[in-house]
């Protein structure tokens, strides 16, 4: 399929093709959800931890006699049923990560730039190239229409278009192999460069 391309000052740059192998496919909500479900699960820290009966530093002494209170009987303040004592089976360290092949992963991808394809989320640009000024990037995005987008460059992000872009909170900017399906699905506008757009497909065949 062909695409039209623009220029940052939004002037058509020509047209490039897009394979159909892997901008034409019929999304599937399932696979997305998969691997975006993977690529979360191990981007979770897993640093959580409460404290066991065995942690807590109360005294181990039985807090009073076994008969004759009328009350509960009880043995130390580390009980999990005080205020303050150790947490029954309460979380610890651990990895949420799961695995997910790499043939998985690859057709995730294929079905988030397609998804982007079919919504007309997707805008091709000739390069991605600035001075480096934060101010003249603004407002070509502004200009554009652009309310939070994500730019695929090739292989190498250019560096005065990086540094433009820094502070702007509505655009992002990855190299080719930094793409992913989170980040994708969660752009309101996908810009592919004409050299990410050749990246991204040799990544992909």
């Amino acid at each position: 399929m062909k695409a039209d391309a623009i220029k940052l000052d939004g002037n058509k740059a020509g047209s490039v093709e897009l394979s159909d192998d892997v901008f034409g496919l019929e999304p599937r909500a399932d696979i997305l959800h998969r691997v975006v479900r993977w690529q979360r699960n191990n981007a979770q820290a897993g640093t959580h931890k409460a404290k066991t009966r065995s942690e807590t530093s109360y005294s181990s002494k039985k807090i009073y006699r076994q008969k004759g209170t009328g009350g509960a009987r009880h043995g130390d303040r580390n009980a999990p049923i005080f205020r303050k004592g150790g947490i029954y089976k309460g979380p610890t360290p651990r990895s949420h990560g799961h695995e997910l092949t790499k043939k998985f992963r690859k057709l995730g991808l294929k079905h988030a730039l397609s998804a982007k394809v079919k919504a007309g989320e997707l805008v091709v640009l000739e390069s991605a190239e600035a001075d480096g000024k934060t101010a003249a990037l603004a407002k070509q995005v502004n200009d554009l229409g652009w309310k939070r987008a994500l730019v695929i460059d090739g292989t190498e992000v250019n560096e005065g278009f990086a540094k433009a872009a820094r502070n702007l909170t509505n655009l992002d900017v990855l190299p080719s192999m930094g793409a992913n399906v989170y980040d994708i699905l969660k752009s309101d506008t996908l810009v592919l460069t004409k050299a990410g757009v050749e990246a991204l497909e040799a990544r992909l065949k």
